[in-house]
């Protein structure tokens, strides 16, 4: 059983900040039916076509240490379930009940 630990606001809050950053990362979406989505570098719109519902996961795909440091930066600004991956930043929307995640 999944259960939600994001919503609309908090979605639209790691959308803006990575759109903000100069040069955005990349991002792929894990959504309810077992698709990926991305990779794709288009924050603004491309980010929320669909909606938030369905998406368990966020990778953020991060270029170089100093992106790294930035993407964890605005997302420590925003507190989202999360964690640090080798490829950049995975924001939780979803978790398995018991699952133990990190508020970043």
């Amino acid at each position: 059983m999944l259960n939600s630990v994001m919503n609309n606001t908090k979605w639209d809050e790691v959308r803006l900040a990575m759109y903000a950053l100069d040069p955005s990362p990349t991002w792929s979406t894990l959504v309810m039916n077992g698709h990926s989505y991305g990779s794709d570098g288009e924050w603004f719109y491309h980010f929320r076509d669909g909606g938030y519902e369905d998406i368990i996961h966020v990778d953020i795909h991060v270029a170089t240490s100093q992106q790294r440091e930035l993407v964890q930066s605005a997302l420590k600004k925003i507190h989202v379930p999360g964690e640090e991956t080798a490829d950049g930043s995975r924001v939780f929307g979803f978790i398995e009940r018991g699952q133990f995640i990190h508020y970043t």
